[in-house]
């Protein structure tokens, strides 16, 4: 049995990674473009040179979704746990067996009313189409690339945590999230300017310890682990000072 001691270790050390790996950098600008959260980069007839096409918004969608939900796929696979909505439909679906996929969408329902309030009409309506996609893409890759034996979930929380985090990043850039707990950093970072990959983290954290004898010890290092990769990846590339292009 592992004492509240040790857990307490697990989660100082992951705090003390993300704080390491994580710097600042101050606001610059390429090109006499300042490269800026909210993409206000516009030319002297009024027009953003920077603003995606919507076969880009497309493809970024795909793509991003694609990843997110191989990501959830190997999570599923190797037993382990991430935080925000994405958590509480794994823990939902380890106890009740109903797919991941199915109970990620339904969780997901309630938050639409601040993303409507919060972010608009077409980032709500971006999210719904984006939540629908990593729904139907975590039970394909399941269906269509299925995973022999058992996972590593020390190898499988890394390299998950990266794509799910490169695919936040390709759905932010373009308007979008999964969601939940990401409409929430989203607006807080929009609004007070505070980082949405520590916002993501301390979320993370709080479901991670909600679930502490739900899962094995490797299960648990290995969800830190992801967590850690996930928040990392939107800290460096997701950030108030860095450009992300939107209409």
């Amino acid at each position: 049995m592992i004492s509240w001691q040790e857990y307490c270790l697990y989660f100082r050390g992951a705090v003390m990674v993300y704080h390491t790996l994580t710097v600042n950098n101050e606001f610059f600008c390429v090109g006499g473009i300042h490269m800026m959260t909210d993409s206000k980069c516009l030319s002297k007839e009024g027009h953003n040179p920077l603003a995606h096409t919507w076969p880009e918004d497309v493809l970024a969608m795909l793509i991003g979704t694609s990843f997110i939900g191989f990501g959830m796929a190997m999570f599923g696979q190797a037993g382990l746990l991430t935080g925000s909505t994405a958590g509480v439909a794994f823990l939902l679906h380890y106890q009740f067996g109903q797919p991941f996929g199915l109970w990620f969408f339904l969780i997901n329902l309630p938050f639409y009313w601040l993303a409507v309030r919060q972010m608009g009409w077409t980032f709500t309506l971006r999210t719904f189409i984006a939540v629908s996609l990593v729904s139907v893409f975590a039970g394909l890759h399941q269906t269509f690339l299925p995973f022999e034996g058992e996972l590593n979930p020390y190898y499988t929380g890394l390299l998950g945590g990266l794509l799910i985090g490169m695919g936040l990043i390709a759905l932010f850039r373009h308007k979008a999230s999964v969601g939940g707990i990401n409409i929430l950093t989203l607006y807080l970072q929009q609004r007070y300017a505070i980082r949405a990959g520590k916002v993501q983290f301390g979320v993370d954290l709080l479901v991670l310890l909600s679930s502490l004898f739900m899962v094995s010890l490797p299960a648990l290092i290995g969800s830190l682990i992801g967590a850690a990769a996930l928040s990392l990846v939107i800290g460096f590339y997701h950030r108030p000072d860095r450009y992300i292009a939107m209409h």
